[in-house]
């Protein structure tokens, strides 16, 4: 159990900046020791030990109101924490839901917070309610509200709510929505919000409804809200069609993708967070808090493997409304395509860790392999048995035409290298992908297509990729065309069955990633040599999407025992929730965006093969 921490010690400005326990260990809590809520339309972190740390409002990329995590000197904070010194926590979910417990133990008893948020039709209607239950003896508990506009840029205006029951939180500049605090505990108006000591005894229930001063009236029964809430998730829960063995790994990272897509538009954010460093200290912090058509696409399959067709029903519609036209590697939530990059400079980033970035520089890159994983994902929704109309396949066809145009031009390839274009091997195999599944589509459902045209190029494609990616001395195939660099991403080729998994050549490339890729159960996704460059500094972990793929190859090759166990210890590099960011780092520490899209797919996906395989 962690130890509580204190948040507000002294700035260690001059403390080394990029190891893991070095400058920042008291004033940060570690990615891994938060847990997420969500109302489908934006999330909140929770941390071990009850602050919620980091929150957009009103929508998953909109500019944070509580960002701690980014800062923890202006980022903003909700937190409840014991005053006994001794205080330890536990944090849990109720089981098939996203409804998350935070437990204070100490000497003086159990307190217990209960977070959630309901469940609403709009982004306006949010809603974020916390209760405080003294469960045994008698707690005193320091409540914070510091709420931080704006990215942190500006403080807040807090006051008796004039009209009723409460407090208003004010943007000083009016640019965010004025949040409302429904309590009946009294609270103390200070320059940064609100703060109070409360007397929590055995059987007090102290309600806090964080919501917005429009929309929804939520000054309602709470556990009437809390009833609603719980049985939206266990409904929702049960119609997950895994019933294998890591039922409850499976059940939460898809609970967790959930959170991560929008009610409103059925588009998928990659992560729930930005600037979140892919090292301590790095400069690879980016936004994720969008929609990318790769990981969306990926996402979709795991709805449908799990039975949630009207998921990707609803990103389909997305996807017809928002992308058919012109086709981009990424989106806002509502489709706009300016995701311009611009630095936080007023952040000093989570333990140091700068740039923080809002935005995505990449959006504009060019990634064939997106047009391979998009027209894959239709594909899997035509067999699940979604509808192709006309209209839609005619779109389907212009992204194949574009394919073969284009399949031989360089690109910035599935990992977004800034150090410019190339021929990237997996960019070419999503390209035969491409026109492989939209042929399948077409004779399923017996629509047009010029098939010898499609047939002749795809087979191009598969031969040069078969002869043109191959690193004779390396005895692998290669990152992207003329390279001797080895890529995880290698492991895909089977899994988009582009070549058997008992291929020759392909067998070498999954040995050679291996022996030059892995550290133990832990896939790297490539490493650079010889003076090699991505066009980023500073180096990074492991990518958990990239060892479950390994997981996936193993069970494939007839490696189930050892697919298992590389499975198995996987898991335990998730956190004391079953979450993951987007990297383990080389002190088994998390990484990156928190929770990650790519992380909770890829392990439903291995959890699938291996099961398949075990019948």
């Amino acid at each position: 159990m962690p130890l509580q921490l204190t948040m507000n010690a002294s700035n260690p400005a001059a403390a080394p900046v990029g190891e893991f326990n070095s400058a920042y260990p008291d004033r940060y809590l570690p990615i891994a020791e938060y847990g997420i809520i969500g109302n489908l339309h934006t999330t909140a972190l929770v941390s071990v030990t009850g602050s919620i740390d980091f929150m957009c409002l009103p929508r998953f990329d909109s500019p944070t109101v509580f960002g701690r995590l980014l800062d923890a000197d202006v980022g903003g904070f909700f937190s409840f924490s014991c005053v006994a010194d001794d205080t330890k926590n536990k944090q849990l979910y109720l089981p098939g839901t996203n409804i998350l417990i935070t437990r204070f133990l100490s000497e003086d008893g159990i307190a217990e917070l209960t977070d959630f948020m309901p469940i609403v039709d709009g982004e306006r209607d949010f809603a974020v309610f916390r209760r405080l239950k003294g469960v045994y003896g008698h707690h005193r508990v320091k409540f914070d509200l510091q709420a931080r506009f704006g990215y942190g840029k500006r403080g807040c205006i807090a006051e008796k709510n004039p009209e009723g029951r409460g407090y208003l939180i004010r943007d000083p500049e009016g640019e965010q929505p004025t949040m409302l605090l429904l309590t009946d505990a009294e609270l103390e108006i200070t320059d940064t919000g609100l703060r109070a000591i409360i007397d929590l005894h055995q059987g007090d229930n102290i309600d806090f409804i964080l919501t917005l001063n429009e929309g929804i009236d939520f000054d309602l029964d709470w556990m009437q809200c809390f009833t609603e809430c719980r049985k939206y998730w266990t409904t929702w829960s049960k119609k997950c069609r895994y019933e294998g063995f890591w039922k409850e790994a499976v059940l939460r990272s898809v609970l967790t993708l959930k959170l991560l897509t929008s009610a409103r538009y059925g588009s998928t954010i990659a992560a729930a967070t930005f600037g979140l460093p892919e090292k301590m200290g790095g400069a690879r912090n980016w936004d994720y808090r969008y929609t990318w058509i790769r990981d969306a696409a990926f996402t979709m399959y795991a709805f449908l493997r799990l039975g949630y067709t009207q998921e990707a029903e609803h990103f389909m519609d997305w996807i017809r409304d928002k992308c058919m036209d012109h086709l981009q590697l990424m989106y806002a939530i509502d489709g706009e395509t300016d995701l311009e990059e611009c630095t936080m400079e007023h952040l000093e980033g989570y333990r140091g860790s700068k740039p923080v970035r809002v935005g995505n520089g990449a959006h504009d890159q060019k990634q064939l392999d997106i047009y391979g994983e998009l027209i894959d994902t239709i594909y899997l929704y035509n067999k699940a048995g979604g509808s192709i109309t006309n209209k839609f396949w005619t779109s389907i066809t212009k992204l194949v035409d574009y394919v073969i145009v284009h399949w031989r031009d360089e690109d910035h390839g599935i990992w977004e290298v800034r150090s410019g274009k190339q021929r990237f091997l997996h960019s070419a195999v999503c390209c035969w992908v491409a026109i492989d599944r939209a042929m399948k589509i077409a004779e399923n459902r017996s629509l047009p297509y010029p098939m010898a045209e499609w047939r002749k190029v795809r087979d191009e494609i598969y031969t040069e990729i078969y002869d043109g990616f191959w690193n004779e001395e390396l005895q692998a195939y290669v990152q992207f065309k003329g390279s001797d660099t080895l890529d995880a991403s290698a492991l895909l080729m089977p899994l988009l069955r582009f070549v058997s998994s008992q291929e020759p050549r392909w067998l070498s490339t999954f040995q050679a990633i291996e022996e030059k890729l892995s550290a133990d159960v832990l896939i790297f996704r490539y490493k650079l040599e010889h003076g090699a460059t991505d066009g980023l500094e500073g180096d990074e972990g492991a990518f958990a999407i990239c060892s479950f793929w390994y997981v996936e190859c193993l069970a494939r090759i007839g490696q189930v025992d050892k697919a298992t166990v590389v499975f198995e210890k996987m898991l335990g590099y998730a956190n004391h929730l079953g979450l993951m960011s987007e990297e383990i780092g080389l002190h088994g520490e998390q990484l990156g965006n928190f929770p990650q899209a790519f992380s909770h797919l890829s392990l439903i996906s291995a959890a699938f093969q291996i099961e398949k395989k075990n019948r």
